[in-house]
């Protein structure tokens, strides 16, 4: 006999509401050589200084972390010229926007994302019984005064990814404070620059001066990315002190642990291995671009180590049609319709074999008859 319903612990309403987030798929069944060209990973891997350190702590796993993650944060000072005691660790940067909409969304108030933006947004802003707000995009692109237009007076947050995952596109410093200007300052604006290090722009801002001049504004970083740490879970948040103190007062006491904190701090003193890593982008990010173009296909332009691939609307040649080649060749992409862009996959760069088998392999897809 099935129990009843209201003879189970019932979660909140809005929690039963949220849609599961999908990680990008990393194996292929029955499929050699596998090259994962769907989660934004980084193709040449961590730093030797952060797997050396790693190492170097193995023998010390009884101990709890550093719960300060004062050695890291110091680091990322160091790094970016910044007061350690604003900045903030966590157990991947998702952790920090779940942890910033559980301590200024209550059930009933709303916050922004933009129309394409990450899928980790609504989540987070459900979880702490928050109302979602979708503000349209224009060319792929966040638009400032869409998003001002959406804010209302049970807004509270609004999450801004710059770049954008998926789509790449970016908004230039200018407009991130023409947005920042424009919200009514009990709003507190989230940019998440997760791929800033790949953006080589001159308009282009991660967040930190923004930040060093509001008190509404945090931005939140990673090293799953250009760090190549992702298997590690590390993010870092930059605000203001009353933000810091905020969330100091609900995360976990140990939420980044022993070996996370070890390869971070390496990792971001290893700036030349930072460089190979954002060159390597930067070529065959274009590279793979113009090859792509000379297929036919549509690229959205991106500053980010990913391309959003369009695919045409005809039989056979669809975006579901060309994943389902690509895995037969051991070749993962991300499929895009969760992000509403059923007929896309998105391109995460690769190394370099793994680059032209793509291109090959979608030469051939596109050429069959």
């Amino acid at each position: 006999m099935t129990q009843a319903r209201n003879d189970l612990p019932e979660p909140r309403p809005s929690i039963l509401g949220i849609t599961p987030y999908v990680p990008g798929e990393s194996e292929v069944a029955g499929e050699g050589r596998v090259f994962k060209l769907s989660s934004n990973e980084s193709p040449i891997g961590p730093s030797p200084a952060a797997v050396q350190a790693v190492n170097a702590i193995a023998g010390r796993l009884a101990d709890y972390p550093d719960g300060a993650a004062s050695d890291l944060r110091m680091a990322i000072a160091e790094r970016h010229g910044l007061n350690p005691d604003n900045i903030v660790c966590g157990n991947g940067s998702d952790e920090l926007l779940n942890l910033l909409a559980q301590a200024y969304l209550s059930p009933g108030d709303e916050a922004i994302h933009t129309e394409h933006g990450f899928l980790v947004y609504p989540i987070a802003i459900k979880a702490a019984g928050g109302t979602p707000v979708v503000a349209r995009e224009e060319n792929l692109t966040a638009s400032v005064d869409a998003i001002l237009e959406k804010v209302g007076e049970r807004t509270k947050i609004v999450y801004l990814a710059n770049p954008n995952n998926p789509t790449g596109t970016y908004l230039p410093i200018d407009e991130l404070k023409r947005l920042q200007a424009g919200l009514p300052p009990h709003v507190l604006l989230v940019i998440d620059a997760a791929y800033a290090e790949y953006v080589n722009r001159n308009d282009y801002e991660a967040g930190i001066e923004l930040v060093s001049s509001s008190a509404n504004v945090v931005m939140t970083r990673t090293f799953s990315k250009a760090y190549g740490l992702a298997g590690l879970r590390i993010g870092w948040l930059y605000g203001p002190a009353h933000v810091v103190d905020t969330l100091t007062r609900i995360r976990g006491p140990f939420n980044v642990n022993a070996a996370a904190l070890a390869a971070g701090a390496a990792a971001m003193r290893d700036a030349a291995h930072l460089r190979r890593a954002v060159e390597h982008n930067e070529h065959w990010r274009e590279w793979l671009r113009a090859e792509l173009a000379s297929l036919g296909l549509e690229v959205t332009p991106s500053v980010a180590n990913f391309l959003l691939v369009h695919f045409p609307d005809e039989e056979g040649r669809r975006a579901a049609d060309a994943d389902a080649f690509l895995k037969a060749r051991g070749l993962i992409l991300r499929g895009m319709a969760g992000y509403g862009f059923p007929n896309a996959l998105r391109l995460s760069i690769g190394p370099e074999e793994a680059n032209r088998l793509l291109i090959d392999s979608l030469r051939e897809f596109l050429n069959r008859p």
